[in-house]
Protein backbone atom coordinates (compact mmCIF):
# COMPACT_ATOMS: atom_id res chain seq x y z
CA UNK A 1 0.00 0.00 0.00
CA UNK A 2 1.09 3.17 -0.90
CA UNK A 3 1.95 5.88 1.78
CA UNK A 4 -0.81 7.99 -0.17
CA UNK A 5 -3.82 5.21 -0.12
CA UNK A 6 -2.61 4.31 3.52
CA UNK A 7 -3.39 7.98 4.53
CA UNK A 8 -6.66 7.53 3.25
CA UNK A 9 -7.25 4.23 4.72
CA UNK A 10 -6.84 5.85 8.13
CA UNK A 11 -8.78 8.86 7.18
CA UNK A 12 -11.53 6.80 6.50
CA UNK A 13 -10.60 4.63 9.82
CA UNK A 14 -11.08 8.40 11.65
CA UNK A 15 -8.34 8.32 13.12
CA UNK A 16 -7.30 12.07 14.19
CA UNK A 17 -3.72 12.70 13.02
CA UNK A 18 -4.37 11.60 9.63
CA UNK A 19 -7.43 13.54 9.46
CA UNK A 20 -5.66 16.49 10.82
CA UNK A 21 -2.61 15.64 7.93
CA UNK A 22 -5.69 15.48 5.40
CA UNK A 23 -6.79 18.60 6.66
CA UNK A 24 -3.81 20.44 6.39
CA UNK A 25 -3.78 19.50 2.59
CA UNK A 26 -6.81 21.11 2.09
CA UNK A 27 -5.14 24.34 2.05
CA UNK A 28 -2.06 23.20 0.11
CA UNK A 29 -1.74 24.01 -3.61
CA UNK A 30 0.75 21.03 -3.91
CA UNK A 31 -0.43 18.49 -6.67
CA UNK A 32 0.32 15.88 -4.90
CA UNK A 33 -1.51 17.00 -1.74
CA UNK A 34 -4.80 17.53 -3.93
CA UNK A 35 -4.49 14.04 -5.43
CA UNK A 36 -5.04 13.04 -1.84
CA UNK A 37 -7.77 15.32 -1.15
CA UNK A 38 -9.87 13.65 -4.63
CA UNK A 39 -9.43 10.62 -3.29
CA UNK A 40 -11.40 11.15 -0.18
CA UNK A 41 -14.26 12.84 -2.35
CA UNK A 42 -15.54 9.56 -3.46
CA UNK A 43 -15.80 8.80 0.42
CA UNK A 44 -17.62 11.49 1.31
CA UNK A 45 -21.19 12.27 0.88
CA UNK A 46 -22.83 10.94 4.09
CA UNK A 47 -22.62 13.50 6.20
CA UNK A 48 -25.55 16.08 6.66
CA UNK A 49 -23.38 19.90 6.01
CA UNK A 50 -25.36 22.73 8.01
CA UNK A 51 -24.00 26.25 6.74
CA UNK A 52 -24.45 28.93 9.52
CA UNK A 53 -23.60 32.39 8.50
CA UNK A 54 -24.55 36.02 10.32
CA UNK A 55 -22.98 39.48 10.90
CA UNK A 56 -19.96 39.13 12.98
CA UNK A 57 -21.17 39.40 16.67
CA UNK A 58 -24.33 37.73 15.82
CA UNK A 59 -23.45 34.40 18.44
CA UNK A 60 -22.70 32.09 15.76
CA UNK A 61 -19.79 30.55 17.67
CA UNK A 62 -21.77 30.57 21.01
CA UNK A 63 -24.57 28.88 18.86
CA UNK A 64 -22.63 26.18 17.34
CA UNK A 65 -21.13 25.13 20.51
CA UNK A 66 -24.80 24.55 22.33
CA UNK A 67 -25.91 22.65 18.67
CA UNK A 68 -22.98 20.54 19.11
CA UNK A 69 -24.01 19.31 22.66
CA UNK A 70 -27.56 18.65 21.70
CA UNK A 71 -26.35 16.94 18.80
CA UNK A 72 -24.11 14.63 20.91
CA UNK A 73 -26.67 14.30 23.13
CA UNK A 74 -28.75 12.57 19.95
CA UNK A 75 -25.55 10.63 19.54
CA UNK A 76 -24.48 12.32 16.55
CA UNK A 77 -20.51 12.88 15.83
CA UNK A 78 -19.91 16.49 15.03
CA UNK A 79 -17.17 18.00 12.60
CA UNK A 80 -17.04 21.99 13.06
CA UNK A 81 -15.21 23.98 10.12
CA UNK A 82 -14.97 27.75 11.63
CA UNK A 83 -13.91 30.03 9.15
CA UNK A 84 -12.15 32.46 11.14
CA UNK A 85 -11.29 36.06 10.59
CA UNK A 86 -7.48 36.96 10.68
CA UNK A 87 -5.52 40.29 10.15
CA UNK A 88 -4.66 41.81 6.41
CA UNK A 89 -1.38 43.11 7.96
CA UNK A 90 0.13 40.14 9.93
CA UNK A 91 -1.74 37.16 8.88
CA UNK A 92 -2.45 35.85 11.73
CA UNK A 93 -5.35 34.06 12.46
CA UNK A 94 -7.50 34.87 15.90
CA UNK A 95 -8.96 31.52 15.81
CA UNK A 96 -11.87 32.52 19.10
CA UNK A 97 -13.82 29.67 17.90
CA UNK A 98 -11.52 27.42 19.52
CA UNK A 99 -11.28 28.96 22.77
CA UNK A 100 -15.45 29.22 22.84
CA UNK A 101 -15.36 25.39 21.88
CA UNK A 102 -12.64 24.75 24.18
CA UNK A 103 -14.88 22.35 26.47
CA UNK A 104 -15.40 20.20 23.66
CA UNK A 105 -11.96 19.46 22.64
CA UNK A 106 -11.79 16.41 25.06
CA UNK A 107 -14.65 14.74 22.89
CA UNK A 108 -14.02 12.08 20.59
CA UNK A 109 -16.92 12.47 18.93
CA UNK A 110 -16.29 16.16 17.79
CA UNK A 111 -13.66 17.29 15.78
CA UNK A 112 -13.16 21.31 15.56
CA UNK A 113 -10.61 22.92 12.25
CA UNK A 114 -9.98 26.41 11.95
CA UNK A 115 -9.12 28.55 8.56
CA UNK A 116 -8.16 31.72 8.95
CA UNK A 117 -8.64 33.79 5.96
CA UNK A 118 -5.38 35.56 6.19
CA UNK A 119 -6.84 39.15 4.75
CA UNK A 120 -8.12 36.86 1.69
CA UNK A 121 -11.19 34.88 1.41
CA UNK A 122 -9.55 33.46 -2.42
CA UNK A 123 -9.65 29.96 -2.31
CA UNK A 124 -11.23 29.76 1.19
CA UNK A 125 -14.35 28.20 -0.09
CA UNK A 126 -12.44 25.21 -1.57
CA UNK A 127 -10.23 24.84 1.46
CA UNK A 128 -13.52 24.73 3.97
CA UNK A 129 -15.67 22.12 2.11
CA UNK A 130 -12.29 20.00 1.24
CA UNK A 131 -12.26 20.05 5.19
CA UNK A 132 -15.61 19.37 5.54
CA UNK A 133 -15.33 16.08 2.52
CA UNK A 134 -12.27 15.10 5.41
CA UNK A 135 -14.84 15.09 8.18
CA UNK A 136 -17.22 13.23 6.60
CA UNK A 137 -14.93 10.70 5.00
CA UNK A 138 -14.37 9.98 8.56
CA UNK A 139 -17.87 9.47 9.59
CA UNK A 140 -18.95 11.97 11.11
CA UNK A 141 -22.44 12.15 11.08
CA UNK A 142 -23.25 16.16 11.08
CA UNK A 143 -20.64 18.79 9.89
CA UNK A 144 -20.92 22.36 11.41
CA UNK A 145 -19.62 24.94 9.10
CA UNK A 146 -19.60 28.80 10.67
CA UNK A 147 -18.54 31.91 7.89
CA UNK A 148 -16.84 34.66 9.63
CA UNK A 149 -19.41 37.36 7.88
CA UNK A 150 -21.98 38.02 5.62
CA UNK A 151 -19.85 38.52 2.33
CA UNK A 152 -20.54 36.95 -0.97
CA UNK A 153 -17.40 34.74 -0.67
CA UNK A 154 -18.49 33.53 2.85
CA UNK A 155 -22.11 33.36 1.75
CA UNK A 156 -20.94 30.90 -1.00
CA UNK A 157 -18.90 28.46 1.70
CA UNK A 158 -22.10 28.06 3.85
CA UNK A 159 -24.16 27.70 0.33
CA UNK A 160 -22.36 25.00 -0.18
CA UNK A 161 -24.74 22.78 2.75
CA UNK A 162 -27.74 20.91 2.97
CA UNK A 163 -29.31 23.32 5.20
CA UNK A 164 -28.26 26.75 5.54
CA UNK A 165 -29.09 29.28 8.92
CA UNK A 166 -28.68 32.63 9.33
CA UNK A 167 -28.15 34.39 12.65
CA UNK A 168 -28.93 37.54 13.60
CA UNK A 169 -29.01 38.93 17.00
CA UNK A 170 -31.21 42.06 18.76
CA UNK A 171 -29.96 45.04 18.31
CA UNK A 172 -27.58 44.41 15.60
CA UNK A 173 -29.61 45.76 12.49
CA UNK A 174 -29.49 42.08 10.97
CA UNK A 175 -32.46 42.15 8.89
CA UNK A 176 -31.60 45.06 7.31
CA UNK A 177 -28.06 44.44 6.99
CA UNK A 178 -28.81 40.26 5.84
CA UNK A 179 -31.32 41.96 2.82
CA UNK A 180 -28.86 44.22 1.61
CA UNK A 181 -25.95 41.41 1.34
CA UNK A 182 -28.61 39.18 -0.25
CA UNK A 183 -28.45 36.81 2.67
CA UNK A 184 -32.35 36.28 3.56
CA UNK A 185 -32.98 34.37 0.41
CA UNK A 186 -30.37 31.89 0.99
CA UNK A 187 -31.21 30.97 4.49
CA UNK A 188 -33.56 27.53 5.18
CA UNK A 189 -34.10 28.67 8.60
CA UNK A 190 -33.40 31.78 10.46
CA UNK A 191 -32.36 31.89 14.35
CA UNK A 192 -32.37 35.22 16.61
CA UNK A 193 -29.53 34.27 19.51
CA UNK A 194 -29.69 36.00 22.85
CA UNK A 195 -32.91 35.70 22.54
CA UNK A 196 -32.98 36.38 26.23
CA UNK A 197 -32.76 40.34 25.31
CA UNK A 198 -35.36 42.61 25.84
CA UNK A 199 -35.45 43.35 21.94
CA UNK A 200 -35.58 39.76 21.08
CA UNK A 201 -38.83 39.03 20.13
CA UNK A 202 -39.08 43.05 18.13
CA UNK A 203 -35.86 41.20 15.85
CA UNK A 204 -38.39 37.61 15.75
CA UNK A 205 -41.19 39.35 14.35
CA UNK A 206 -39.26 41.79 11.52
CA UNK A 207 -37.48 38.65 10.35
CA UNK A 208 -41.11 36.95 10.15
CA UNK A 209 -42.45 40.15 8.24
CA UNK A 210 -39.93 40.24 6.03
CA UNK A 211 -40.25 36.38 5.18
CA UNK A 212 -43.92 37.21 4.73
CA UNK A 213 -43.03 39.66 1.95
CA UNK A 214 -41.91 36.27 -0.32
CA UNK A 215 -37.81 36.79 0.16
CA UNK A 216 -37.98 32.69 1.25
CA UNK A 217 -35.46 30.08 0.90
CA UNK A 218 -33.58 28.69 -1.98
CA UNK A 219 -35.30 27.83 -4.73
CA UNK A 220 -38.56 26.39 -5.42
CA UNK A 221 -39.74 24.38 -1.87
CA UNK A 222 -42.39 23.54 -0.05
CA UNK A 223 -40.24 24.05 2.80
CA UNK A 224 -41.38 26.71 5.20
CA UNK A 225 -38.61 28.43 6.25
CA UNK A 226 -39.04 29.37 9.99
CA UNK A 227 -37.45 31.75 12.76
CA UNK A 228 -36.14 30.24 15.88
CA UNK A 229 -35.34 31.98 19.01
CA UNK A 230 -31.81 30.93 20.92
CA UNK A 231 -30.52 31.64 23.94
CA UNK A 232 -27.07 29.83 24.98
CA UNK A 233 -27.49 31.25 28.12
CA UNK A 234 -30.37 29.59 28.97
CA UNK A 235 -30.93 26.83 26.10
CA UNK A 236 -33.97 28.19 25.11
CA UNK A 237 -34.78 26.80 21.78
CA UNK A 238 -31.60 25.07 21.14
CA UNK A 239 -33.60 21.60 21.15
CA UNK A 240 -36.09 23.07 19.04
CA UNK A 241 -33.27 24.24 16.36
CA UNK A 242 -31.69 20.59 16.29
CA UNK A 243 -34.82 19.13 15.77
CA UNK A 244 -35.83 21.52 12.63
CA UNK A 245 -32.66 20.56 10.91
CA UNK A 246 -33.16 16.56 11.41
CA UNK A 247 -36.86 17.93 10.05
CA UNK A 248 -35.15 19.70 7.16
CA UNK A 249 -33.02 16.51 6.01
CA UNK A 250 -35.68 14.27 6.12
CA UNK A 251 -38.02 17.10 4.32
CA UNK A 252 -34.77 17.27 1.70
CA UNK A 253 -34.87 13.58 1.26
CA UNK A 254 -38.34 12.80 0.94
CA UNK A 255 -39.09 16.05 -1.65
CA UNK A 256 -36.70 14.95 -3.83
CA UNK A 257 -34.70 18.20 -3.02
CA UNK A 258 -31.51 16.76 -1.79
CA UNK A 259 -30.63 15.37 -5.48
CA UNK A 260 -30.87 19.14 -6.98
CA UNK A 261 -28.76 20.60 -4.28
CA UNK A 262 -26.07 18.05 -4.55
CA UNK A 263 -25.99 19.40 -7.93
CA UNK A 264 -25.89 22.69 -7.42
CA UNK A 265 -23.16 22.24 -4.48
CA UNK A 266 -21.11 20.42 -7.49
CA UNK A 267 -21.55 23.07 -9.89
CA UNK A 268 -20.33 25.98 -7.18
CA UNK A 269 -17.36 24.27 -5.93
CA UNK A 270 -16.17 23.13 -9.40
CA UNK A 271 -16.80 26.68 -10.83
CA UNK A 272 -14.91 27.92 -7.55
CA UNK A 273 -12.05 25.56 -7.98
CA UNK A 274 -12.02 27.15 -11.95
CA UNK A 275 -11.48 30.29 -10.61
CA UNK A 276 -8.88 29.23 -8.21
CA UNK A 277 -6.99 27.84 -10.47
CA UNK A 278 -6.74 30.42 -12.63
CA UNK A 279 -6.21 33.01 -9.98
CA UNK A 280 -2.86 30.92 -9.02
CA UNK A 281 -1.62 31.31 -12.41
CA UNK A 282 -2.26 34.90 -12.52
CA UNK A 283 -0.50 35.51 -8.90
CA UNK A 284 2.45 32.99 -10.31
CA UNK A 285 2.85 35.46 -13.51
CA UNK A 286 2.91 39.24 -11.02
CA UNK A 287 6.84 38.98 -11.23
CA UNK A 288 7.01 38.01 -14.74
CA UNK A 289 4.38 39.30 -17.73
CA UNK A 290 1.81 40.65 -15.36
CA UNK A 291 4.13 43.96 -14.20
CA UNK A 292 4.44 45.31 -18.04
CA UNK A 293 0.56 44.99 -18.67
CA UNK A 294 0.17 46.58 -15.42
CA UNK A 295 2.06 49.62 -16.28
CA UNK A 296 0.44 49.66 -19.66
CA UNK A 297 -2.57 49.97 -17.94
CA UNK A 298 -2.06 52.14 -15.28
CA UNK A 299 -0.72 54.78 -18.06
CA UNK A 300 -3.65 54.05 -20.12
CA UNK A 301 -1.83 52.93 -23.21
CA UNK A 302 -4.09 49.53 -22.96
CA UNK A 303 -7.33 49.63 -21.38
CA UNK A 304 -8.13 46.47 -18.87
CA UNK A 305 -10.08 44.47 -21.30
CA UNK A 306 -7.55 43.99 -23.77
CA UNK A 307 -4.52 43.24 -20.89
CA UNK A 308 -6.92 40.84 -19.68
CA UNK A 309 -7.77 39.23 -22.71
CA UNK A 310 -4.09 39.54 -23.13
CA UNK A 311 -2.94 37.41 -20.09
CA UNK A 312 -5.45 34.91 -20.55
CA UNK A 313 -3.62 34.32 -23.89
CA UNK A 314 -0.01 34.49 -22.70
CA UNK A 315 -1.08 31.71 -19.67
CA UNK A 316 -2.68 29.77 -22.41
CA UNK A 317 -6.60 29.88 -20.92
CA UNK A 318 -7.27 32.10 -24.10
CA UNK A 319 -6.87 31.06 -27.36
Amino acid sequence: MTLSANLVERVLAGETRAMARMMSYAESTRAEHRTQLADIYGHAGKAHLVGLTGVPGSGKSTLVRSMTLALREQGKRVGIVAVDPSSPFSGGAILGDRVRMADLATDDGVFIRSLATRGSLGGLARAALDTADVLDAAGFDVVLIETVGVGQDEVDIATAAHTVIVVSAPGLGDGIQAIKAGVLEIADMHVVSKCDRPDANKTVSDLKAMLGLGLTGRGPSKWEVPVIPTSAETGEGVETLVETIGAHSEHLRASGELVERQRKIAEMRVLKTAEDIVRERIEAERNGGLGPLLEKTASREMDPLTAAHKLLRDLKLES
